[in-house]
């Protein structure tokens, strides 16, 4: 689905359906066998576990372990490629950046994304990224339109705040789910991990040259004025005013939705404690007023219908699915029987033509059904 969004070819988005596939069909989720598999994707499932094995174990297991797979996961001319040639060529990748090694294999023509799709494709990754927990599905879009709507107040570029918005919590993905998810409090190791996302968000960033310009501000978003902030305890004189609207922008969007830990705060909570923070010198005094009067002017969309013909009671249910919700929980806030929710997703599922729960969280984000 993320190839589909950020348009690579048809080829690719059948490749990266089969990579749970078997060479003797008992694979998931299509069972198919042999040759059905694209060649691409049998070649990546023996290099991907030739790669790990070889971390894991030492040589002589994992050949081992690779060699009574052989006609079964793997092809076997793959598989006899990969124990001839693997040692030479996971010593030549070792000895250089692997980085480096892998977009200069990249066969050609090499695709690029044109200009005129590129918000589209940031939106993707946006929406893909929010997936790492239920408690996040929205959050990055629902930053970077507010940081959007907040940027003329502060004289600053809408364009670079909202692409920045979209991009900041990128270094979630680095993050296990399980910290995302903890509804206790967290252990000073996983504290730890969760301070360093800015730092992976500014890592992507800086390794894709035409998003670059975008990683000091993305990075930069639970920085603070008084240097109280991470992941570099930047203080207000090194901190630029974009950086500082997106971290008022993200800390208004985070404080109104749900976390383990906590439930939302209303907006006008989450504007007092704006406030507080401001007077306190953590947040900047001007983003706090442009980011509370952006929020402020916000209006749900007047539709004349949903999408894909879903009903009102429809939406009810996706939008409550989206945020995470059993059907027992959807249940009861809509008043209904979970057995009622149950039918209700079927529809859902059948009109979207999805099968999955993130699959239809995906269509949620990608309709604007989610934080509206």
């Amino acid at each position: 689905m993320l190839a589909r969004r950020i348009g690579l070819s048809d080829s690719v988005q059948l490749a990266l359906q089969c990579v749970y596939e078997r060479w003797d069909g008992k694979g998931l989720p299509n069972r198919i066998a042999g040759e059905e598999i694209p060649v691409s994707c049998r070649v990546a499932i023996v290099a991907r576990d030739y790669e790990l094995l070889n971390r894991m174990l030492d040589h002589e297991a994992a050949t081992k372990f690779l060699r009574e797979r052989k006609g079964r996961a793997y092809e076997p001319r793959v598989l006899d490629a990969a124990l001839e040639f693997g040692p030479a060529l996971i010593g030549q990748i070792e000895e250089g950046s692997l980085w480096d090694a892998v977009l200069e294999a990249e066969p050609g023509p090499q695709v690029t994304i044109e200009d005129a799709h590129i918000d589209e494709v940031l939106s993707a990754f946006a929406h893909f990224v929010d997936l790492k927990s239920h408690y996040l599905h929205g959050h990055s879009s629902g930053v970077a339109a507010l940081a959007e709507r907040a940027a003329p107040a502060c004289e600053l570029d809408p364009t670079l705040l909202r692409r920045a918005g979209l991009l900041h919590d990128l270094g979630r993905v680095a993050v296990p789910s399980g910290i995302w998810n903890k509804e206790g409090s967290l252990s000073q190791g996983e504290w730890e991990q969760v301070r360093l996302h800015p730092y992976f968000t500014q890592r992507i960033l800086t390794r894709c040259g035409p998003l670059e310009d975008l990683a000091e501000v993305s990075s930069s978003h639970h920085e603070r004025m008084d240097g109280s902030g991470y992941h570099r305890g930047t203080k207000a004189p090194s901190l630029s005013s974009e950086a500082r609207l997106l971290a008022t922008a993200d800390a208004f969007r985070a404080m109104t939705e749900r976390r383990p830990h906590r439930g939302a705060l209303s907006p006008r909570r989450a504007a007092e404690e704006l406030e507080r923070s401001s007077a306190e010198g953590r947040l900047d005094v001007q983003c706090v007023r442009a980011v509370l009067q952006a929020a402020g002017e916000s209006r749900r969309p007047v539709r004349s219908a949903w999408p894909a013909n879903l009903t009102d009671r429809e939406v009810e249910v996706l939008r409550l699915l989206a945020s995470g919700l059993s059907n027992k929980q959807i249940a009861g806030a809509l008043t209904l029987s979970p057995k009622t929710v149950g039918h209700h997703i079927e529809h859902i599922y059948a009109k979207i033509q999805v099968s999955t729960r993130p699959g239809a969280t995906l269509f949620a984000l990608e309709q604007g059904l989610v934080g509206v």
